[in-house]
């Protein structure tokens, strides 16, 4: 398995996965619009994507938005989506994007990498707390639209 940065090179690979991923928490399929979206968060350089392939085959992604802490003065990243396709799981795929994403915050001297995931979603904590994240106990997370 193979895991490196993508680019607008890798966009219609990137588009199926990204499509399926929306599919997986209940959103409708839109193949264009996830081709849109994608591109341009490449194009902007408005987050970054690594693309894991067997072969020529696309397995998954994990995408990380740059964010940044006033009070330690240092970026952070989101790790805002990560999608290994359904046959693939359970295969090592999702650990290596995720010690992938891991190294790169490192490479770029970042405080570190946060993340969410649903309170029913044990597979991806499970996951997560394998390679060595951590739940946050200390803070409430607050949202408006």
């Amino acid at each position: 398995m193979i895991i490196e940065k993508a680019t607008t090179d890798d966009l219609e690979s990137l588009t199926e996965l990204f499509d399926l991923y929306r599919v997986f928490y209940d959103q409708e399929s839109d193949i264009e619009g996830a081709r849109e979206f994608l591109k341009g968060r490449l194009m902007n350089e408005e987050s970054v994507i690594f693309l894991a392939t067997e072969g020529s085959s696309p397995v998954g992604f994990v995408q990380l938005y740059p964010t940044f802490s006033s009070v330690s003065m240092m970026r952070s990243w989101v790790l805002n989506d990560l999608y290994v396709k359904e046959q693939f799981r359970g295969k090592g795929a999702g650990e290596k994007l995720l010690h992938k994403a891991i190294a790169f915050s490192v490479e770029t001297d970042a405080k570190g990498i946060m993340l969410e995931t649903g309170k029913e979603n044990k597979n991806a904590q499970r996951l997560y707390e394998k390679i060595g994240f951590k739940r946050e106990s200390n803070y409430f997370y607050y949202y408006a639209n």
